[in-house]
């Protein structure tokens, strides 16, 4: 190609596919000036203007505007500098767009209506500082005023939401849940009366030793997984003999002689705690934290309040 050779704004446009009006414009923002002009005044381009074209068309392209893109041509900043900063740009767009991509899959997962939606959206939103406060201002509400267990407190302050930065739709439908649950006065009411029965508890029977709580759950969960397997329906003859078992249990476990009041007590906890939705606060919790799941005593404790009532 000669490089003396100039080229009108018609020739430059067949060349590179552009069109005319484009050319021109960039040539009238100073980042592709015309090389000479003919007689009567037309603009001719040559082998510079060529190649500015090539590179304002590139930056176009990937979304870099004018004003920078003459910043590059008068060596004012680099290439690379703006590479640098436009990409971060993108990685804020691309994050934005991922999770207006969960919030509209969340929306038609639930049938939501508009104004869910835009409470999804919200709540979606939210900075990770913003949730951590959603979260403290729950607690704060709900136990505020009671002499809950230090440890129990700590444990709650310590699991908050981290929502990624890229959510997948399970993520971000479960903190929405999360999220609208936490505000809920009647969940709000239910946990707080199931830490105040905890008080209650106790002051009845003293301070349980470390694990206990723990060692009781994991009884529970055992002998009802166990009973559900075999068939034995809570409020048949042959659950009988495994409530017994299953009752002396925890008796011991909590330092109380098992019996009718005993047994009244026991099933009053079962039944505060289950009614509290304590148990999907934290499903909902390790599904935006992914987590894995930890093993449900939904079921377990169901079974449990159903023998003692047939009982």
């Amino acid at each position: 190609m000669d490089d003396d050779a100039l080229w009108t704004i018609g020739e430059l446009a067949r060349m590179t596919g552009l069109t005319v009006k484009t050319i021109r414009f960039w040539s009238d923002a100073g980042v592709v000036p015309p090389t000479d002009r003919t007689p009567a005044g037309y603009r001719l381009y040559g082998q510079d203007a060529l190649a500015r074209l090539g590179l304002v068309r590139t930056l176009r392209d990937l979304g870099i505007d004018l004003a920078t893109i003459q910043q590059v041509l008068a060596r004012e900043v680099s290439v690379a500098d703006v590479a640098r900063v436009h990409a971060e740009a993108l990685d804020v767009q691309i994050r934005t767009l991922r999770l207006h991509r969960a919030v509209l899959r969340a929306v038609a997962g639930r049938g939501a209506t508009p104004k869910e939606t835009q409470l999804m959206h919200k709540l979606a939103t939210l900075s990770d500082q913003e949730r951590r406060r959603l979260i403290h201002d729950f607690i704060d509400n709900t136990f505020g005023g009671l002499d809950a267990d230090a440890a129990f407190l700590a444990m709650m302050r310590d699991a908050m939401p981290e929502l990624p930065e890229e959510p997948t739709t399970e993520q971000l439908a479960a903190w929405v849940e999360l999220a609208e649950l936490v505000q809920d006065d009647g969940f709000r009411a239910a946990m707080r009366r199931a830490a105040a029965d905890q008080v209650r508890a106790r002051e009845e029977v003293g301070q349980p030793d470390e694990g206990a709580a723990q060692r009781l759950a994991e009884l529970i969960r055992e002998r009802t997984d166990a009973a559900r397997a075999a068939g034995i329906e809570p409020t048949s003859r042959a659950a009988r003999a495994v409530l017994d078992e299953l009752v002396a249990e925890c008796a011991r476990l909590t330092g109380q002689a098992d019996g009718p009041r005993f047994r009244a007590w026991l099933l009053d906890r079962m039944r505060i705690g289950h009614d509290s939705g304590y148990q999907r606060y934290w499903e909902l919790l390790a599904v935006v934290n992914g987590w894995p799941p930890a093993p449900s005593m939904a079921s377990a404790t169901e079974w449990l309040i159903a023998a003692l009532r047939a009982a």
